[in-house]
C-alpha cells in the first residue's frame, strides 16, 4: 500500500489507465503544464506528452464538445470541468447529447468518456464555486454518477469509470484533496455500483457520500462512545448505478435509516434512497427515515456560515439521537 493524498490518487488513476490503453486522452483547462488548478494532474504531461494531455481554451462547451466527438471516433477521453458548478454552462451537451445519443442511434454511437470535476463545499469558494451537483446528474437518464470519499476509491473508481462503455460523471470533493489514505499499488479497479460498509453497527444505518462519509464516521464514533448507539455507516460511492441491495440489507438489520447529504435538501439524492427504503422495508423500520442535508439556499463563503449550513458530525449525532431515543 502507498500513502497518497486524494489529489495524488486522481493522477494515479488517470496514469494507470493511460499506460494501459493508448486510446485514453485527457483534456481541460490548465491540466497539462500547470498540473491542474487543484494539482491533481501533476506529471501527466511529462509522461504522456501533449498529444494525449491537452490544455484547452476557457470554454466548458468546447471541452465537452471535443470530448464527445473524440469518444464517438473510438477514443476514451477524460474531460475536466474545473468546478462542477460550471457544468451549468455546458449542460445541454451533457444532458441532451452525451446522455441520449447512444439510445437515439440504437447503439451506433457510444460515449466511453469521463467528465471529472471538483465538486462541493467546505473550501470557502462561495455560492458559484461550491455547489454539490451530483443530484443534477443523477436525474438524467444515460449518465453514470460516481463520488468517492477516499484516496483508494478515487484511484479504483476512476479506473473503472475510464473503462466503462458509458459516460460517467466523476465528482471529486474538493475539500478532500489534501486528505491522505492507503492506496493499493499497481493496478487497482473498484467496480461501479457497489456501496461499501465502512463501519458496522446494529442500531441505525447512516448512508453518506463523498465528504459526508468521514463526517458520518466521526459522528458514529461519538454516538458509540458518548451515547452507546451503534451506527453502521454505508459509503454509497455511486449514485448511478445505485447499490440498493447493500443499503436495504443494512437497514433491514438496523431498523433505522439516516442519510447525510451535502446537496440542498430539495430533491437531494437521499430523497430517492428514502423512497426506496420506505417502499421496500416499511414494516422493518423502527422509526421515520431522517435526512441530514444542507438547507435549500446558496452556500456562503464566510467560514462560520458555510460551516453552519453543511452537515456536521454534531448535527448528525443530534439527528440520530432524536431518532433512536
Amino acid at each position: 500500500m502507498a500513502q497518497l493524498t486524494y489529489r495524488e490518487a486522481v493522477g494515479e488513476g488517470i496514469a494507470q489507465e493511460m499506460r494501459r490503453d493508448s486510446n485514453v486522452v485527457f483534456l481541460g483547462e490548465d491540466v497539462a503544464a500547470a498540473g491542474g488548478v487543484f494539482k491533481t494532474t501533476v506529471g501527466l504531461l511529462e509522461e504522456f506528452g501533449p498529444d494525449r494531455i491537452r490544455d484547452t481554451p476557457i470554454s466548458e462547451q468546447a471541452i465537452i464538445g471535443a470530448a464527445m466527438g473524440a469518444s464517438m471516433t473510438g477514443l476514451r477521453p477524460i474531460a475536466e470541468i474545473m468546478f462542477s458548478d460550471f457544468f451549468a454552462v455546458c449542460w445541454d451537451l451533457v444532458a441532451n447529447q452525451i446522455a441520449k445519443t447512444r439510445y437515439m442511434t440504437d447503439g451506433q454511437c457510444s460515449f466511453p468518456l469521463v467528465l471529472r470535476s471538483a465538486n462541493g463545499g467546505g473550501s470557502r469558494f462561495g455560492a458559484q464555486h461550491s455547489q454539490s451537483i451530483e443530484n443534477w446528474a443523477m436525474a438524467v437518464p444515460g449518465l453514470k454518477v460516481v463520488a468517492p470519499s477516499n484516496a483508494a476509491d478515487v484511484k479504483g473508481l476512476l479506473a473503472a469509470s475510464i473503462r466503462d462503455p458509458d459516460p460517467v460523471m466523476f465528482f471529486e470533493q474538493k475539500s478532500l484533496y489534501a486528505i491522505k489514505g492507503e492506496v493499493p499499488e499497481g493496478e487497482h479497479v473498484e467496480p461501479l455500483g457497489v456501496a461499501n460498509i465502512v463501519r458496522s453497527g446494529t442500531d441505525v444505518t447512516i448512508g453518506a457520500l463523498a465528504a459526508m462519509v468521514p463526517r458520518a464516521l466521526k459522528a458514529a464514533e461519538a454516538l458509540q462512545n458518548e451515547h452507546g448507539v451503534s451506527a453502521e455507516v454505508v459509503d454509497v460511492r455511486c449514485l448511478v448505478p445505485l447499490d440498493t441491495q447493500t443499503i436495504l440489507e443494512s437497514v433491514a438489520r438496523t431498523g433505522r435509516f439516516v442519510t447525510v447529504e451535502e446537496n440542498p435538501r430539495l430533491c437531494g439524492w437521499g430523497a430517492e434512497l428514502a423512497s426506496i427504503v420506505a417502499e421496500e422495508l416499511f414494516w422493518d423500520l423502527d422509526g421515520p427515515i431522517v435526512r441530514v442535508t444542507t438547507p435549500h439556499i446558496p452556500l456562503p463563503s464566510a467560514d462560520e456560515l458555510e460551516d453552519a449550513l453543511m452537515p456536521s458530525p454534531e448535527r448528525i449525532v443530534e439527528s440520530v439521537k432524536h431518532l433512536v431515543d
